[in-house]
């Protein structure tokens, strides 16, 4: 499991400390924050250490990693990745369980990296970035893009993710936390959403009938991709999710449902890392925390920077949760008037 992030001068996130995390790890902030941002620089360095040594891959970690930040970010060079006006080199540095992965490069580096130690093994599971919109729809254009056109427009993010959908579903028994899961998250949506091989499409299968991607609403196709990565084994029980913007197309129920499959997964081993600007989103972990006793580290953007908390302890000082707490008092005052 990751238990430690820290990163300095790295695009809007001057400097940033993120330890003790969890099975379920929460980062909020308003938009332009740099929320996603560190989601996709947790996930590059991670990226990197499932590739390294994986099958007949030759390249050394610091080929990949260039590759992976050059092609997740689409910088014309990685150096633009430094903070502006920094005045120092860009440094990230990781802990998977007591081991560590660290690196750091100046506003001037193109595509090599030369200061990069590794201390964690290989991995052979599998991490996977969640963006706010779904890709099912998007999948054939996503692959042609990158792949046979290989030109900047969707990141790594959406590439690997596209790839890992391609995956055939796999027969046989699976983890039973996982069996749960996906029947939670069929209920959600009141269907399944598959690939057909005849037509190369995904479509959604409702009782008797099916519909075609492009009449299916966004929020089904969203929790459909969550459902298919745990059907064709992508994910596995030390696999590590990074959503960003869960509450995205999805109505209130739908998105309490859906941390509530997130706690179950999280329970059997895989960690996540959620992006939110959500009051509803904070909440809803804040109780999954006291019902549990489960620790969920948060990092909240605020004006002095990032602070660290944990909804274990209340909800954390962030003006998203002070704006809501504001609106409801507004509310009371109207009533009572």
């Amino acid at each position: 499991m990751l238990t430690r992030v820290e990163l300095k001068n790295f695009g809007p996130l001057s400097t940033l400390a993120w330890s003790n995390l969890g099975p379920i790890n929460l980062v909020i902030g308003g938009n332009g924050s740099g929320k996603t941002f560190l989601l996709k620089a947790i996930y590059s360095a991670l990226r990197t250490l499932e590739d390294y040594k994986r099958g007949d891959e030759q390249r050394s970690a610091a080929e990949i990693l260039a590759e992976k930040l050059y092609w997740t970010f689409q910088a014309e060079k990685i150096g633009d990745l430094v903070s502006k006006g920094a005045d120092g080199p860009l440094s990230c540095r990781i802990m998977l369980d007591d081991h560590k992965f660290s690196y750091n490069f100046g506003k001037d580096t193109s595509k090599q990296i030369s200061a990069l130690k590794n201390g964690v093994e290989p991995r052979s599971s599998n991490s996977i970035f969640l963006p706010a919109k779904e890709v099912l729809s998007l999948q054939p254009v996503i692959l042609k893009s990158r792949e046979q056109d290989k030109v900047f427009g969707f990141d790594d993010t959406y590439l690997d993710l596209a790839r890992a959908l391609r995956q055939p579903r796999t027969k046989g028994r699976n983890f039973p936390e996982f069996a749960v899961s996906r029947k939670n998250l069929e209920e959600i949506v009141g269907g399944v959403i598959e690939y057909d091989e005849a037509s190369a499409r995904w479509q959604f299968f409702t009782g008797r009938y099916r519909f075609p991607m492009g009449v299916t609403a966004e929020g089904i196709k969203k929790i459909a991709i969550l459902d298919t990565l745990l059907g064709n084994r992508y994910l596995d029980t030390r696999s590590i999710v990074l959503i960003d913007e869960p509450e995205s197309a999805l109505h209130p129920t739908a998105i309490s449902k859906l941390l509530d499959i997130v706690a179950v997964l999280a329970g059997r081993g895989l960690q996540f890392f959620l992006a939110s600007h959500s009051y509803f989103v904070v909440k809803k972990l804040f109780l999954i925390s006291q019902e549990k006793g489960m620790s969920i580290p948060v990092i909240s953007a605020v004006d002095s920077g990032w602070l660290a908390d944990d909804l274990k302890t209340g909800m954390p000082d962030n003006p998203i949760v002070a704006e809501s707490i504001r609106l409801y008092k507004e509310e009371i005052q109207v009533a009572l008037k």
